[in-house]
């Protein structure tokens, strides 16, 4: 029997056809099998903490040991650090008790806010005597560390910054000797602002050493202020200006006299000179007047020496007279004062 071409053509098909359907029958069954088939799991063995971490050490009467974390190892001795400062206030809080607190020859009997200064006064402080004891890793961005301070190591290193702090003082002030009253008023005053937290630091002091006392440095301070008082109190100024100047001459004084100091006409080693002048020139610009102004500053000393000196552009306007524009000169010129402050006005460094 002879099959036709068309019938081989069934065949064939028929054919392609059941050998789609197995191919199809095994992948699904390779995907169903592989899908049953349970992965093997990763098991991350837990690291264990270090007893120095877990139970750390407690600070006593002698050392003062803190923990601190952080993403590497320098954030982590920065936060023990801070922690141990912390520590130290504590202590501080619980050893002392403010009676009286003196502020600006004003008596608070305010013992919270006392020790809140003394509190902050710790926290800042610079502890540059201290050792790692141990540092390690903890995983991925975690760093611990224990580090421990001697408190008679803290407290000599105090001391040590305390002394060489007075030593560069009372070198800078025989070196003054031959200054103007200016100079010296600018550098007691610095060294007054620079010595404000001493009091809390020799609290500090005596909390490390309790055999220590701190009179000796409070005298020495009581000397800075002693010899600021006395400048201020004998320092004078004196107002010149030309006559387009004349009526900057009261916020000029104003200034002054809000900072203690004098105004009187006297010549002396404490006594100083303030020349203004005020060159304007007259302008309109869109209805408006202007003044156009230079003022000119110079303080002299005794000597006649310019110690200070600064030029101005102030602009005055109004638009009603040229008269008025120089009068809002003059408010211009007094809010400046308020503003900037005196000294800087006057170009003075104090």
């Amino acid at each position: 029997m002879v099959k036709s071409p068309k019938h081989e053509n069934r065949l064939i098909d028929k054919a392609c056809e059941v050998k789609y359907i197995f191919l199809v029958l095994v992948s699904i069954t390779f995907i169903l099998g592989g899908c049953g088939t349970p992965k093997p799991q990763v098991v991350v063995k837990e690291k264990s903490l270090p007893s120095w971490y877990t139970n750390p050490p407690l600070s006593n009467a002698t050392e003062l040991y803190a923990l601190g974390e952080g993403r590497d190892k320098k954030e982590a001795i920065a936060e023990a650090l801070s922690y141990m400062a912390s520590t130290l206030s504590l202590s501080i809080s619980s050893n002392y008790s403010a009676k009286t607190e003196v502020r600006e020859g004003r008596i608070n009997s305010s013992d919270g806010v006392y020790k809140s200064d003394i509190t902050s006064q710790v926290q800042a402080l610079r502890i540059s005597s201290y050792e790692v004891l141990n540092a390690e890793s903890l995983g991925f961005k975690h760093y611990a560390v224990l580090i421990k301070s001697n408190k008679e190591k803290l407290f000599k290193s105090m001391l040590h910054e305390l002394d060489q702090k007075f030593k560069l003082i009372k070198s800078a002030q025989n070196s003054l000797k031959n200054a103007s009253a200016l100079d010296k008023l600018f550098f007691y005053k610095t060294q007054k602002k620079n010595l404000q937290t001493l009091p809390n630091t020799l609290i500090v002091m005596n909390v490390l050493n309790p055999s220590f006392e701190g009179d000796e440095y409070i005298r020495k301070t009581q000397g800075i202020s002693t010899a600021y008082q006395d400048i201020v109190q004998n320092i004078s100024f004196s107002i010149f200006s030309n006559d387009l100047a004349t009526n900057l001459k009261s916020a000029i004084a104003k200034g002054i006299s809000e900072k203690r100091l004098k105004i009187k006409m006297s010549k002396g080693a404490m006594d100083f000179s303030i020349y203004v002048s005020n060159n304007i020139e007259k302008a309109q610009a869109y209805g408006f007047w202007l003044a156009r102004s230079e003022i000119t500053i110079k303080t002299k000393d005794y000597r006649g020496v310019i110690v200070g000196s600064n030029t101005l552009q102030i602009i005055g306007q109004s638009s009603q007279s040229f008269a008025i524009a120089k009068q809002n000169v003059a408010f211009k010129f007094n809010t400046l004062i308020e503003k900037e402050g005196i000294f800087k006005v006057l170009g003075l460094d104090i």
